[in-house]
């Protein structure tokens, strides 16, 4: 049987990428820069450039973003400035409006001034150690299923995103294959996961209805 495709721009060393992979998508990543832990088929590309191809996207049955997410955190604010960052999470938005594939966004809470919360994930919703909440919009698809509310502020036991063991959050999140830098840009594969499940799911009753 013939796997989807998606399209992963952003992909950075593939925390999402991976769930969508293992959610049961054939997935091509997209990032900027070089990214040699990135385990699947790659393309060192600028993802605005990408999503204005369209005959490119054709060849996609679906498309995943994570644009950066400094301009909005708050730990930016808190360790910087957030305007000394890009801000690509408004132009990503602009051209997947003018796409008709099903397409998902995610970024930090601090976007939903952007992005419409569908999905809020945390890593306690899925059994993991770490709280590393995010946001998912989705485009050109309808069904979806919520998790119960987290209560992850309940907990003790969970890991710290600190710079001086970043190695233990990453490995916490399951992304064992990443660097350390890797691991502090990433979600875990858990969340694509879930939501790569649901997308193949809205795709199947697509094609059935066409």
């Amino acid at each position: 049987m013939t796997r989807p495709r998606l399209l992963d721009l952003y992909c950075c060393e593939g925390g999402a990428s991976m769930g969508y992979h293992r959610a049961g998508f054939d997935v091509t990543g997209v990032d900027k820069n070089p990214q040699p832990r990135y385990p699947f088929a790659f393309i060192q590309a600028d993802a605005l450039e990408v999503l204005a191809d369209h005959d490119f996207l054709a060849g996609f049955d679906a498309i995943a973003a994570s644009p950066t997410c400094q301009r909005k955190a708050r730990v930016t604010a808190w360790r910087g400035c957030r305007e000394d960052h890009p801000n690509t999470l408004t132009p990503t938005l602009r051209a997947l409006e003018q796409i008709s594939i099903p397409w998902v966004v995610e970024n930090v809470p601090e976007a939903a001034d952007e992005l419409r919360p569908d999905f809020l994930l945390c890593g306690t919703q899925f059994g993991l150690r770490v709280r590393r909440h995010r946001i998912f919009q989705r485009g050109n698809w309808s069904s979806y299923e919520l998790l119960p509310p987290c209560n992850c502020y309940r907990r003790r036991d969970l890991v710290p995103f600190e710079h001086k063991d970043e190695r233990a959050f990453a490995d916490a999140m399951g992304c064992t294959w990443m660097t350390n830098l890797g691991g502090r840009q990433a979600i875990p594969p858990a969340y694509t996961e879930h939501i790569g499940r649901q997308l193949i799911a809205a795709l199947a009753i697509t094609t059935t209805a066409a």
